[in-house]
């Protein structure tokens, strides 16, 4: 069981439509059925398989004779529903008519022009767009894994365009043979995949969020595979001295991104990072190099990764200093609150979505901790006064995203629903009320507060903080 932070602290609540095509009047392809069943009115009835096989049957023949047939036989005319008929949309559609694409047409693979709106979402009135973030489109996922296309960027200074071959990774300070790598020196070395969440820790700021979408809300959280060489084997190759107790990494950015990591971590998870979901890193994800610290707040798994440093303290940079440190209701600052707390996020249904109708809804999200694996999941369909576990969702990953899901029938009555999680060390995510009353108002970072939300009896559904 992973050890918990000092600083943490322990709350627990309670618990298209077919072209025309031919123009030739439909035949009557149900005739030859009807027939079959009248000729002899004392013989057994052929199975459901077998009328369903024989009236397909009948159908492909007659959308063989034209689309005009076979939609008049489907319902598309006037006929019966397709919710009514097991044969409907054996239509000829237009794509079954002509080759499609070639192979080659794309030599990298793009999404469906019809998902063209499954995309990062970036704020529309932010004064400049080169310290900025985007966030992930998690209402609109599946599964645990955060395409690379769709996982969520955090900039201090913009990204820089980095030619691989002249980028150099320096590992020096209090090690006994310091060494400078190239990308390549660095494949050469044990490689190791492993699947981990990534999370801002302003995910989302402090004061009650007051986003639209899950991923207004806590979208700058996402989560891949990752491909490297471990922390550890490097520095065993450079020989740690005996006083060395932290490593200072630092970024080849515009913003020269510098922290400082504890020397327990470097030995226990960190990897350099080369590869992600199988593909070198994305120039937004720190191509070629950077630093994973499975657990950490993002901001410490620095990209574009130029350096790191053995010392025996913290170097005390501005992004630990000034930034990155909660304010206390005490005037003291929490500083080097690495973890990322348990938390969960109901994505299905979730603002901006809508409820159809009364009836059943399979409730569905996201739950996450940086100490280890969630251990459990609960939900609550009356704004928290009753709960309920959820089904977690194979595989269950230490450090990972992890996907629950609750069945639950609307009846169609205004409420509110949440999620709340439970991490493998017994610490449970606290309401924001909690937060409050542990921190006080001046904290700004690491929020994991429960995220309720509102449906309306219209089936509308919003932000509960709202």
């Amino acid at each position: 069981m992973p050890e918990r932070d000092p600083n943490r602290s322990d709350l627990d609540p309670v618990s298209a439509p077919v072209a025309a095509g031919d123009a030739r009047p439909a035949p009557d392809v149900q005739a030859p059925a009807a027939q079959e069943h009248q000729a002899s009115p004392g013989a057994a009835k052929p199975s459901g398989r077998r009328r369903f096989l024989r009236r397909s049957g009948a159908l492909l023949g007659g959308a063989a004779l034209g689309p005009a047939a076979a939609l008049a036989e489907t319902g598309a005319s006037g006929g019966s529903s397709p919710a009514a008929d097991p044969s409907a949309g054996l239509t000829v559609p237009p794509w079954m008519k002509t080759p499609g694409a070639p192979v080659g047409t794309r030599l990298y693979g793009e999404p469906s022009p019809f998902e063209s709106k499954v995309v990062r979402n970036v704020a529309s009135n932010l004064p400049q767009y080169i310290s900025a973030a985007s966030r992930s489109p998690l209402q609109e996922l599946d599964g645990i894994i955060t395409p690379n296309g769709l996982f969520y960027e955090r900039h201090h200074g913009g990204v820089p365009a980095i030619d691989p071959a002249l980028h150099r990774l320096m590992l020096h300070g209090l090690v006994k043979t310091p060494l400078v790598f190239t990308v390549e020196d660095l494949r050469r070395f044990p490689s190791v995949s492993r699947i981990h969440f990534l999370e801002c820790s302003g995910n989302p700021t402090y004061k009650k969020p007051y986003g639209k979408t899950a991923s207004d809300i806590v979208g700058l959280v996402s989560c891949a595979e990752w491909t490297g060489v471990l922390v550890k084997t490097l520095l065993d190759e450079a020989q740690l001295l005996p006083e060395a107790r932290w490593v200072v990494a630092e970024g080849a950015d515009a913003a020269g991104m510098t922290r400082s990591i504890p020397l327990e971590k470097c030995l226990e998870d960190a990897l350099v990072v080369y590869s992600q979901n199988g593909e070198r890193l994305r120039p937004e994800q720190g191509y070629p190099l950077r630093l994973l610290l499975p657990g950490f707040e993002g901001n410490a798994n620095v990209k574009w990764l130029r350096r790191l440093k053995v010392t025996d303290a913290p170097v005390q940079s501005r992004e630990e200093t000034s930034k990155y440190t909660d304010l206390m209701p005490d005037g003291r600052a929490r500083q080097f609150t690495f973890y990322m707390e348990a938390k969960s996020i109901i994505t299905s249904p979730s603002g901006g979505q809508r409820i159809p109708s009364p009836g059943f809804v399979e409730i569905r999200g996201l739950a996450w901790s940086g100490h280890g694996k969630v251990a459990r999941v609960d939900v609550s369909v009356d704004g928290g006064r009753n709960w309920a576990p959820a089904t977690l969702q194979e595989p269950v990953l230490t450090r990972s995203l992890t996907r629950f899901r609750h069945p639950w029938r609307w009846d169609g009555q205004p409420t509110v629903i949440q999620s709340r999680a439970v991490d493998e060390t017994g610490y449970v995510q606290p309401t924001f009320a909690e937060l409050l009353g542990e921190r006080g108002e001046n904290s700004f970072y690491h929020n994991n507060a429960v995220q309720p939300w509102s449906i309306a009896a219209s089936g509308e559904v919003s932000n509960a903080n709202v």
